[in-house]
C-alpha cells in the first residue's frame, strides 16, 4: 500500500511566502500527530510522500475537512495565532494523513498542487 499526505493551503489569504511554509509545516506536523503511529512509521519507512495542494476558500477547506473526517482520515486543521499576518482563528491550512494514497484522492484527487 503506497501512503501519502496532503496539506491543503488556502490561496484567498495571500500569505507571504515564509508565513504560508510556516503554516504547511504546522498542518503537517499536526495531522502527523493526530495520526495512528504504525501507519506514521510505515509512511517514514516509505520515504514520507507528501502533495502541497490548493483551494480558494476557507468553504472548500471545511467542505474537505468535513469529507476527510467521513473518510476516517486523519487531519490537522490549523487556525492561526493571529500574532503577524492573519486575523486569530484563521483557518489556513488543513493536513490529511498520512494514509492509503487512493483514500486520501478520492477526497483531494482534483485539486491543483500549490
Amino acid at each position: 500500500m503506497s501512503l501519502k499526505q496532503v496539506i491543503i493551503v488556502r490561496t484567498d489569504l495571500k500569505m507571504p511566502k515564509g508565513k504560508l511554509a510556516a503554516q504547511v509545516a504546522h498542518g503537517s506536523v499536526e495531522a502527523v500527530m493526530n495520526s495512528d503511529q504504525k501507519m506514521v512509521q510505515a509512511w517514514k519507512k516509505q520515504g514520507m510522500k507528501k502533495s502541497v495542494l490548493k483551494v480558494l476558500s476557507d468553504k472548500e477547506l471545511r467542505d474537505l475537512l468535513v469529507q476527510a473526517k467521513n473518510h476516517d482520515l486523519k487531519v490537522g486543521l490549523i487556525n492561526d495565532a493571529g500574532r503577524t499576518f492573519l486575523e486569530p482563528g484563521t483557518i489556513t491550512v488543513l493536513g490529511i494523513g498520512p494514509d492509503a494514497e487512493e483514500k486520501i484522492d478520492k477526497i483531494t484527487g482534483h485539486l491543483s498542487l500549490l
